[in-house]
C-alpha cells in the first residue's frame, strides 16, 4: 500500500474501515480458502486471526492452547543421515555393497517433538497472542475472533434443520428396515460374494450385483449395505458404456494427440519401482510397452512399475475427454458417484467460487504378477482414502513368464526368505523353503483387495505397532521407526501376515478379487490395500456420501494431530465446510420445494 493510499485509508471512518477489512477478508476467503496455520485444518467459519500478519488459528487449536496441550503443531525430528542405498545385490538377498548416498523424497521419522510451542501461551485473561516468527506468526498482534459467514447463519441453519427433521420424520440411516436388503437370507441367486470367514459375523458376504441387473429400486438395497460400512462390488460396469477401448496404446495415442495440440508432449513421467519403493523417470510409450510385454531386472526378477495419477487427476478429463465421458457413463449409483450432478454426493455442494478438493477421476496403471512374490509385489500399501471411493478396473493384460524366468524367480525367492529370516526374525537358515499360499482363483482376476472393517481398526493398528520391524520399505530395508501404522502407508500385509493377524487378534479383512469391469465401492474410514495380479488400468473417483461424512470428519481430526511434516497432515478434503454447504442446500430445497435454479 502506497503512502498516499495509506493516509486515505487512515482517514476513513473507523466503522467503515472495519467493514472494508471484512469485505476484503471475505473475498480473500472465497479465492484462497482459509486453513489453520497451526494444524493445517480447513476453517469454514469462526476462527481467530492476527490483524498484523493474517496468521489464522482454528477454535480447536485455541482451546488446546489455553489448556496448555496444543496437539496440532507437533514436529518430527528428521534424522540428518540420509537413506543409504545398500546396492542392487541387497534387494535380492546378498550382502550390502559399499553404501552409496542417495537422497529420496521420504523422511525417516524418529519421534514427535513436543517442545516447539513451549514459548507460545495464552495470556492470563484468555487472549491469544500471535506466535513468534519461528512458528509462522509475527509475535506482535493479538488474535482476533473472526467469522466468515453472517453471525446468525449457523444457529439459524441448525434450528431449521432440527425443525425439518421433526416435520418430515426423516428415517435414521442406521436403522434401515431389513426389507431393503433382499439378499440377507442368502437365497439362491442372491447378488452376494463371500469375502471373509469370520466367526460370529453376519457380514462375511458382500453385496455384488451386476451393473446390467441394477434397477431404480436397487438404490435402497445399496444404501442398506453402504450405511453399515460395507464395501460394495458392482460387476461388468463397462457393459453399460459405448465400448471405448482402454488399451494402453489407445490411451497413449489419445494423450499424445491432445498434448501435441495444446500442451506439448510429456515424454517422461515418474513411476514407482515396487522393489526398492523409489521413483524412476520412464518414457510413457516405453512404460506401456512393458505393461503388455513384461520387464525384468538383470537378476531375472520381474521389474514392477506403477504409474499413479497419470496424467494428474485434475487433467484427466482434459487429456482424455472421451475416456472421461466413458468412465462417468460406467459408474453405477450415479446419485452418489456423478462428479457434477448428483444429490447424494456432498462434494458437489461447494460453491463455484470455492477452491474445491481434487476428487478425480484419477488413474493407477501398474504391472502385475499373479503369484505373491513377498517383495517387489505390485501393491498399493495399506492406507485410508480421504473420502468414499469408487474404483473401476478398465483394462488388464497378462504377462506370462517363460520357464527360465520362473526358475530364476523361485531361486531369488529362496534368497529373499533367508534374508528375511535372518534380518527380521534373527534366524539363520541356509536354504529355506518357499511357499505360495494364495487361496484364490486368480485366473480371471485383475487385482486382489483387502478392506478392513472400521471397528477392527484399533486391533489392526495394534498388530502393526507390535510387528512393524518385520516389514520392509525404502531400498527393501526393514522399518525402524513408526509414526502412524496406517497414515504412514508403509505396510502391505502378505498372506502370512493376514494369517498371523487373525491368529493373534481375531480379525480379518474382506478379501476378494476385482475382475475386469468391476467397480469397487470403498467406504471412508476403511483401511485397505491392493495387489495387482495382472497389468491393470484402474480409474478411481472420490465422493462424500451422507452415510460416511462422519467418518470423513473423524479422519480429519486424526490428520490434524499428525506431525507437521507428515505426508497425510494437510486437510485436502475440507469436509466440514462441504457438510455445511450440503446441509444449507438440503434445508433450502425442503423449505422451498417448488423453486428451480
Amino acid at each position: 500500500m502506497s503512502a498516499c493510499s495509506d493516509m486515505l485509508f487512515q482517514s476513513l471512518d473507523k466503522s467503515f474501515r472495519v467493514l472494508f477489512c471484512n469485505v476484503i477478508y471475505f473475498f480473500n476467503f472465497l479465492l484462497h480458502d482459509v486453513c489453520s496455520d497451526c494444524c493445517k485444518t480447513s476453517i469454514f467459519d469462526l476462527h481467530r486471526s492476527c490483524p498484523k500478519c493474517d496468521y489464522d488459528l482454528c477454535l480447536q487449536c485455541c482451546r488446546e492452547l489455553r489448556d496448555g496441550n496444543l496437539q496440532g503443531n507437533k514436529e518430527v525430528v528428521i534424522d540428518s543421515i540420509q537413506f543409504e542405498d545398500p546396492g542392487a545385490g541387497y534387494l535380492h538377498g546378498l550382502k550390502e555393497d559399499i553404501y552409496r548416498k542417495k537422497f529420496i523424497n521420504f523422511h525417516k521419522s524418529i519421534s514427535p517433538k513436543e517442545n516447539t510451542s513451549l514459548d507460545w501461551k495464552s495470556l492470563t485473561d484468555g487472549r491469544i497472542p500471535c506466535p513468534p516468527e519461528s512458528m509462522g506468526g509475527c509475535g506482535c498482534g493479538i488474535l482476533q475472533l473472526m467469522l466468515i459467514k453472517p453471525l446468525d447463519k449457523i444457529p439459524t441453519l441448525l434450528e431449521d434443520t432440527q425443525n425439518l427433521l421433526k416435520d418430515h420424520k426423516m428415517d435414521d440411516m442406521r436403522k434401515m428396515p431389513k426389507e431393503w436388503c433382499t439378499c440377507s437370507d442368502l437365497v439362491n441367486g442372491s447378488p452376494l460374494r463371500k469375502a471373509a470367514s469370520r466367526e460370529d459375523s453376519n457380514d462375511n458376504y458382500l453385496y455384488c450385483p451386476r451393473s446390467v441387473d441394477i434397477k431404480p429400486g436397487d438404490l435402497k438395497h445399496f444404501q442398506w449395505h453402504w450405511s453399515k460400512g460395507q464395501p460394495v462390488i458392482v460387476g461388468n460396469v463397462l457393459e453399460t458404456t459405448l465400448g471405448l477401448s482402454w488399451e494402453p496404446m489407445v490411451m497413449w495415442r489419445a494423450f499424445r494427440q491432445i498434448t501435441s495440440a495444446s500442451h506439448g508432449q510429456l515424454l517422461k513421467v515418474p513411476a514407482l519401482n515396487c522393489l526398492d519403493w523409489c521413483e524412476i523417470d520412464v518414457n510413457v510409450r516405453q512404460f506401456f510397452k512393458w505393461y503388455t510385454e513384461g520387464k525384468y531386472d538383470d537378476k531375472g526378477w520381474p521389474e514392477i512399475l506403477i504409474l499413479k495419477d497419470w496424467p494428474p487427476s485434475s487433467l484427466f478429463e482434459e487429456r482424455f475427454p472421451r475416456h472421461g465421458v466413458e468412465f462417468i457413463a460406467s459408474l453405477p449409483f450415479k446419485e452418489y458417484t456423478h462428479p457434477r450432478d448428483c444429490y447424494l454426493n456432498l462434494s458437489v455442494k461447494l460453491p463455484e467460487s470455492s477452491l474445491k478438493p481434487d476428487m478425480g477421476p484419477k488413474t493407477c496403471i501398474a504391472y502385475g504378477f499373479a503369484q505373491e512374490l513377498g517383495r517387489g509385489d505390485s501393491v498399493t500399501k495399506l492406507h485410508y482414502e480421504m473420502s468414499d471411493v469408487v474404483n473401476v478396473l478398465t483394462h488388464t493384460a497378462t504377462v506370462t513368464n517363460d520357464s527360465e524366468h520362473t526358475e530364476k524367480i523361485n531361486e531369488l525367492k529362496a534368497k529373499h526368505k533367508a534374508q528375511d529370516l535372518k534380518e527380521l526374525f534373527g534366524i539363520d537358515v541356509d536354504d529355506p523353503p518357499t511357499t505360495c499360499v494364495d487361496g484364490f482363483d486368480l485366473e480371471d482376476g485383475g487385482a486382489l483387495w483387502d478392506i478392513f472393517r472400521r471397528e477392527d481398526t484399533c486391533k489392526l493398528e495394534e498388530y502393526l505397532k507390535k510387528h512393524f520391524r518385520r516389514f520392509r520399505h525404502i531400498f527393501c530395508r526393514p522399518l525402524q521407526q513408526l509414526i502412524h501404522p496406517i497414515y504412514d502407508q508403509t505396510f502391505y500385509l502378505t498372506m502370512e501376515h493376514k494369517r498371523k493377524l487373525k491368529e493373534e487378534f481375531g480379525i480379518e479383512p474382506w478379501t476378494f478379487v476385482q475382475k475386469l469391469g468391476d467397480a469397487v465401492f470403498i467406504p471412508a474410514g476403511c483401511a485397505h490395500q491392493v495387489r495387482n495380479l495382472k497389468s491393470c488400468i484402474k480409474v478411481a473417483l472420490n465422493f462424500v456420501s451422507p452415510e460416511n461424512v462422519g467418518g470423513c470428519i473423524r479422519l480429519t481430526e486424526d490428520f490434524r494431530v499428525l506431525p507437521k511434516s507428515h505426508r497425510a497432515k494437510e486437510d485436502k478434503l475440507e469436509v466440514k465446510k462441504m457438510a455445511l454447504y450440503a446441509v444449507d442446500a438440503a434445508v433450502n430445497d425442503l423449505k422451498h420445494p417448488n423453486e428451480t435454479e
